[in-house]
């Protein structure tokens, strides 16, 4: 079912048909109609010049800020010091890990700046995770914060990186603030590990980027010019259906079409240049990378970034100390601020809209927002591959049991396995094709001809289509789990079990869980006797990053199978609900 038949008798005709007519203004007088991220961000640095756009607030309380000209300064030095001082070609591979902190806008606007293809990795990744995921990018550059460099010396040898940039979680903070900081992160934390690490601080990569500006006749436009729309901009590591990590391409076009969308459908509550956007999920994840770092950006927002919302009272002194207006988070961050009795007691008065995705939004937690706060969580729905966005509630038109409708220019389908369309209320794979669906998996054809066919996107998702358009999300035909928002597929797991020599084998399944939405649980069958579940738990934190590892480990005597061999997670999933 294309939208023209969704909404032909549907109550959000008006809305839809608004949405779609602004699209199409903006792409007449190319308000919104970038070339490429680049020329977006620098058209935000000369509309908002010395606002504030980034503010990084610790625990502590204690910030460090950037405005967008000094974004827009240090991200062209970044830029030069790829193509010149490193001499890296356009389309080269450069990864990012870390955690939010003022660095990461800088290099990753200045990784595309330099026509390069930006990598974002999962700072909480393990040795081994980190060694896959640079190897199959072939990343010739990593820029990385301090506190992982001890793991990055033991493998870095047998990966493609080359050069190493250094950061830090204070980085441009006030000199004494920022040597407080690194004094009780290193001395007292003991969150920074000694290395022998040969890397180059990004003080230094951004002095050589500038006095190369000053000493030859460059422009930096020169390097992003050519970048089209249809130019990868970022390999974005997912899962997928198989649970082998892989690298979903995302172009400029992808990313530019999920911001334009979203300015479609929610400019009339922004107010540019004047709002104050929370972002404590990571912006490594494409939910809060295109959303708070590259659609709030374009409307000259102040993004206060929290390193990390673990516990949740690292969030405190962020809603104290700033007019928070809109902030992005899962079920699961809602849920924990609303159990805190700072949060309760104090609500913040300024907020707007609440944004939520990454797994499903329960609708006692909405509920109970929306009658604290006294304003609304507005629900979407997407995937990586989807850059992310596929379907939203209309703000101010939500409703709590819904992913919403599709988003402008974006078609959806409920289908059977054969691909034919479901009857309205009967369950199906949904399906999506508009201009933010990847491009593909890196180096991966078949992958990618499994997830994409005839334009359509199998997203692996069972969901029904209410008779007014909206849809809802029953089950998954993927047995990935989702803790926290953050993907963990099962296949991975039983494969860090399988390295035990006594394991015969296992099924790893998600159970719903009060904290995180979901937890992972693996069902071991032993092949001898003598290893335990925290045995088992212990072998998977040194392999897997610590939201993967299993809560709970049940020891089976078989597993139900098909008559080929294969595990009915199914079935593992329903005995493990009833015990």
């Amino acid at each position: 079912m294309s939208n023209d038949h969704l909404y032909d008798s549907a109550p959000w005709k008006q809305f839809y048909g608004a949405a779609q007519n602004a699209i199409q203004d903006r792409k007449q007088s190319d308000e919104l109609r970038f070339a490429n991220i680049p020329a977006m961000v620098s058209a935000a640095a000369k509309e908002f010049g010395e606002h504030k756009a980034f503010t990084t607030c610790m625990p502590n309380g204690m910030n460090g800020s950037l405005t967008y000209n000094r974004v827009e300064a240090m991200s062209d030095a970044f830029a030069v010091y790829l193509r010149e001082t490193l001499g890296l070609a356009a389309g080269a591979r450069v990864a990012v890990q870390m955690p939010n902190c003022l660095t990461l806008p800088v290099v990753a606007f200045g990784i595309l700046k330099a026509g390069c293809v930006l990598v974002n990795v999962n700072p909480l990744y393990t040795r081994r995770e980190m060694e896959h995921q640079f190897n199959d990018s072939g990343a010739e550059v990593l820029v990385i914060v301090d506190m992982f460099a001890d793991k990055l010396q033991d493998i870095i040898a047998k990966t493609p990186i080359k050069h190493v940039v250094l950061t830090s979680l204070a980085q441009w903070f006030n000199p004494v603030v920022r040597g407080v900081l690194h004094a009780v992160l290193k001395y007292w934390n003991r969150v920074i590990p000694k290395h022998n690490l040969a890397a180059t601080s990004i003080n230094d990569a951004l002095a050589a980027g500038e006095a190369v500006l000053s000493s030859k006749s460059i422009n930096v436009e020169d390097y992003w010019r050519a970048s089209t729309r249809n130019d990868t901009a970022v390999l974005q590591y997912t899962g997928g259906t198989t649970g082998v990590s892989k690298g979903t391409e995302l172009t400029h076009g992808n990313l530019l079409s999920n911001l334009e969308q979203v300015d479609a459908v929610a400019s009339a509550y922004i107010d540019p240049g004047k709002e104050c956007i929370l972002t404590a999920l990571p912006m490594y994840h494409i939910f809060a990378f295109t959303v708070n770092l590259l659609a709030f950006y374009h409307k000259g927002a102040h993004n206060i970034l929290v390193p990390s919302p673990r516990p949740i009272q690292n969030c405190q002194r962020a809603f104290d100390n700033f007019p928070i207006s809109w902030i992005s988070g899962v079920n699961t961050l809602y849920n924990a601020l609303l159990n805190e009795e700072w949060f309760t007691a104090y609500p913040p008065q300024t907020m707007k809209v609440a944004l939520a995705g990454g797994t499903a939004l329960h609708k006692s937690v909405a509920e109970r927002w929306a009658k604290l706060v006294g304003t609304p969580i507005t629900e979407g729905y997407g995937l990586t591959e989807s850059s992310p966005i596929i379907c939203f509630n209309p703000i101010g038109k939500e409703r709590m049991d819904s992913i919403g409708i599709p988003a402008p220019g974006t078609d959806v389908r409920i289908v059977d396995e054969q691909g034919m369309t479901m009857a309205l209320g009967e369950p199906g794979e949904l399906i999506a094709r508009g201009p933010q669906i990847m491009k593909g998996y890196w180096k991966r054809p078949e992958e990618t001809a499994k997830t994409l066919k005839d334009g359509w996107l199998y997203t692996g998702d069972i969901a029904v289509m209410s008779d007014d358009g909206h849809f809802h999300i029953v089950d998954r035909k993927k047995d990935m789990v989702l803790v926290s928002g953050f993907n963990v597929y099962p296949n991975e797991v039983e494969d860090s079990i399988a390295r035990l020599p006594q394991v015969q084998e296992s099924a790893v399944i998600g159970v719903p869980d009060n904290q995180t939405g979901e937890a992972v649980h693996a069902y071991v069958v032993l092949r001898e006797e003598g290893l335990t579940a925290q045995d088992i738990i212990a072998h998977c934190k040194t392999e897997l990053a610590a939201y993967k590892v299993p809560k709970k480990v049940v020891f089976w005597d078989e597993l139900p199978k098909t008559p080929v061999g294969k595990v009915l997670r199914k079935e593992v999933r329903a005995a493990a609900i009833k015990q």
